[in-house]
């Protein structure tokens, strides 16, 4: 029987949540204010529930215990924001197709390996499935393998939805009516008002399960542009030039790095260059 969490049980203590913030800090360096003391209680609700448990105070003690590592992932997952949509921030899309794409395509034959894009916030999977449909319309289409796109994510579940390729008709608005033809697969009686993304397409981008701030990546490749989006304002200062030195070093020589238009570089030591709001070269060798 479901335990009914009462208000005055349920109530997040300021001790509990200190715990909450240096945990998930040290796990994720995702830093989460006092104000955010809310929204945690809120997103940690459900979590309660599914593990029975009377109050935040009995789920911080699970987290203290071996038994509640595999809670981990579930604590950062609920703490995380996955809110993504097609075509999301659609200028740094207008500068690839406009500025990126044309030269690639002008030197397809020279050799030199496919273009390499990487999703390195993935979320649910409209990014890389964006920057998959506009690679196969404006350089190559998918079959000819000129192109490839690594997608990533901290989060299991995200990543779970991601890999299906399946998305309700309201969530695609945004992509033009020929696309949804040319890339999607309509679902008909059980999956009648779903779309999935036809395998040519699929095929080309692979999923991780990553912490971008883990020792290591598991890319042995450099990427001509990477997308990390509405990744760093979760991050204090030290935390975010760690991160941007990595993604840089990640980067081939005058490959491109995508942030989110709510964030900047400014202030972070780098050795990349801005080409336009949200958009940093890095220079050629």
């Amino acid at each position: 029987m479901e335990i009914e969490l009462k208000p005055d049980a349920a109530r997040l203590t300021d001790r509990d949540f200190n715990f909450l913030c240096r945990l998930v800090y040290e796990q994720s360096h995702i830093q989460l204010g006092g104000e955010k003391k809310v929204l945690v209680a809120s997103r940690l609700n459900k979590r309660l529930r599914r593990l029975q448990l009377p109050d935040y105070h009995a789920y911080c003690k699970l987290l203290r215990t071996s038994a509640g590592e595999e809670e981990l992932s579930h604590l950062i997952d609920c703490i995380s924001t996955h809110h993504t949509h097609f075509f999301r921030e659609i200028k740094h899309f207008d500068f690839l197709r406009e500025a990126v794409l044309p030269r690639r395509r002008a030197t397809l034959n020279a050799g030199g390996g496919p273009f390499r894009a990487w999703s390195a916030a993935c979320s649910s999977g409209d990014e890389p499935y964006s920057l998959a449909i506009y690679l196969a319309e404006y350089l190559a289409p998918a079959e000819s393998n000129a192109w490839q796109i690594e997608a990533s994510d901290i989060s299991n579940r995200m990543l779970e939805i991601a890999r299906r390729g399946i998305f309700e008709a309201d969530h695609l608005t945004g992509v033009k009516p020929e696309w949804l033809r040319r890339y999607f697969q309509k679902g008909v009686r059980d999956q009648e008002g779903h779309f999935r993304i036809k395998q040519g397409l699929h095929r080309q981008v692979r999923f991780h399960v990553l912490n971008l701030l883990e020792a290591d990546y598991p890319f042995s490749q450099p990427f001509q542009i990477i997308f990390c989006r509405n990744v760093m304002i979760y991050f204090d200062r030290p935390t975010q030039e760690a991160l941007v030195r990595r993604l840089a070093e990640r980067l081939a020589p005058g490959g491109y790095l995508m942030v989110g238009h709510s964030e900047s570089l400014s202030g972070i030591k780098h050795s990349l260059r801005l080409i336009q709001p949200a958009i940093y070269l890095k220079p050629p060798a």
